[in-house]
């Protein structure tokens, strides 16, 4: 974006980070939120754009999640990569694992509950523990800022209406998801949470058709479906004098 600003204007789309919103109500299959939540975070090492980093939990199912989830995150092979038994290879590169790191020990240092992990795994490579944090709040680091890492923030909420503010406290706006059988619950998170993309019920299904892309500090313009192919067009206004 800058250097179009210096040179020729060139148009640009941006699909940046995120900070997604994970919402669990109470009444959902348990089994296939705590799997999905655990999928939607540990995807390519937690390496991904829209991963669910923060999962909020409603109060009533909170700590049945979190023993769930740390449990899940505990059996996840990490190791070679080209092992087809292995779940979840290296972080990408030293500096990358690094800021794994120091989220995890800001973490610690903020007060957040370590259930599962941590740690490097063994004693070469780039090799991050699946990690999962509880009794998370929303001032601490590891809930504001994307960490790009295999580190979920499990946080605890009590209605919807709650959830969703919380949910928008972010300058990012890439993705969200919502776990419930409560179909209007699902549309209020739908309509009331500021992303460019919400699953019910599921997370990271992608398809070509459909367009991606973020809010606020999340990205400028769509990729994919229609809506992607404007970004490669222009329009042309034709005035004739009759």
């Amino acid at each position: 974006m800058e250097a179009a600003a210096k040179s020729n204007l060139k148009r640009v789309t941006l699909e940046l980070g995120g900070k997604s919103p994970n919402i669990v109500f109470a009444g959902t299959d348990l089994d296939e939120a705590v799997e999905g939540a655990h999928f939607g975070l540990f995807f390519n090492h937690g390496q991904c754009c829209c991963a669910g980093s923060r999962v909020f939990v409603e109060q009533k199912i909170y700590d049945q999640f979190v023993e769930k989830s740390a449990t899940r995150a505990k059996n996840r092979t990490v190791g070679d990569p080209f092992d087809p038994k292995t779940k979840q290879g290296p972080q990408v590169d030293q500096a990358q694992f690094d800021k794994v790191m120091g989220f995890i020990d800001s973490g610690w240092s903020e007060g957040a509950k370590l259930v599962c992990g941590g740690d490097r795994v063994g004693d070469r490579g780039y090799f991050v523990q699946p990690t999962v944090f509880a009794d998370v709040q929303d001032n601490m680091k590891i809930a504001r800022e994307e960490i790009f890492g295999p580190v979920m923030s499990i946080i605890p909420f009590r209605e919807i209406r709650e959830v969703v503010d919380r949910a928008n406290r972010t300058e990012y706006g890439l993705a969200a998801a919502v776990w419930t059988k409560d179909i209007k619950k699902a549309h209020a998170i739908a309509n009331d949470v500021r992303a460019g993309t919400v699953w019910v019920n599921c997370y990271n299904v992608l398809d070509t058709r459909a367009p991606f892309g973020g809010f606020k500090q999340s990205g400028i313009g769509r990729e994919l479906g229609e809506y992607g192919l404007q970004q490669y067009t222009e329009v042309k206004t034709v005035m004739v004098k009759l």
